[in-house]
């Protein structure tokens, strides 16, 4: 069962995504604007997987929201998100499921409810 959409904005090879739960969003449609983004993860509750501040802005302004995780990392080579990426997913994926945004920054995690 598909749980999480990763953005564009992300790597698309990323051996934790192969797995059943993840759909990238370039296997759907990699030119989609970001309320198609938006409203594909809503009706079909997937958490969506982002760099883009945009989710996190708009999370606040719409009812109901789907969940956000938002990686805010700055300008960081693939290697270093990968390590982030690794060594915090099973924390960051276990507080999505109770709050509607997960911000990861390379320090500390943060979480909206």
């Amino acid at each position: 069962m598909r749980e999480y959409l990763i953005d564009v904005n992300l790597p698309y090879y990323c051996s934790l995504w192969n797995g059943a739960e993840f759909v990238h969003q370039k296997d759907l449609d990699d030119e989609w604007l970001d309320s198609q983004i938006w409203d594909y993860a809503r009706e079909n509750h997937l958490t969506i997987v982002t760099r883009d501040a945009d989710f996190s802005i708009r999370i606040s302004t719409s009812e109901p929201p789907p969940r956000i995780i938002h990686f805010r990392l700055g300008n960081i080579k693939a290697s270093e998100l990968f390590e982030v990426l690794y060594k915090n997913w099973h924390n960051i994926a276990t507080l999505s499921k109770e709050h509607k945004l997960v911000t990861v920054y390379r320090d500390r995690i943060e979480v909206l409810s």
